[in-house]
């Protein structure tokens, strides 16, 4: 129960306190970080710097580790080859994201603080998802 339910749903949560208190859910600002050439708002460098070195942290301490605390193994990235498709999805997150100022996980925690827009971009971000499910079925992907 604790392993399965409340250790994602905590996670979960302080990820997305996180995310608010930052001002990742703030589409201005993020539209503002985005902006080099026009009135640029640096601030968001800050959390992402913060961001790096948290994660910069985590990955030292995960080498030491045998086993993850609440977990059997590592889910660890097993690829690193850069393919079109990859390029094209990162292109379209980018495009994405400079539009709305939101990405995935900023989106779903503005649902708690702006859910009108915050639940246009999430159901326009499931469609596009449950899209490509189609479209690589049909291919055979």
């Amino acid at each position: 129960m604790i392993r399965d339910t409340l250790i994602p749903l905590a996670s979960g949560t302080i990820f997305g306190a996180g995310l608010a208190l930052g001002g990742m859910t703030d589409p201005a600002r993020v539209r503002g970080f985005l902006d080099l050439f026009g009135a640029w708002d640096p601030t968001l460098a800050f959390v992402m710097g913060g961001a790096v070195l948290v994660m910069a942290l985590a990955w030292l301490v995960q080498k030491r580790m045998q086993r993850p605390a609440f977990a059997e193994g590592f889910s660890l990235p097993d690829r690193s080859d850069i393919t079109p498709r990859l390029v094209g999805g990162s292109a379209l997150f980018g495009i994405g994201w400079g539009i709305a100022g939101l990405c995935p996980g900023p989106g779903f925690a503005a649902l708690a603080i702006q859910p009108a827009p915050a639940a246009i971009f999430v159901a326009a971000m499931l469609a596009g998802m449950l899209l490509v499910r189609l479209t690589e079925r049909q291919r055979g992907g």
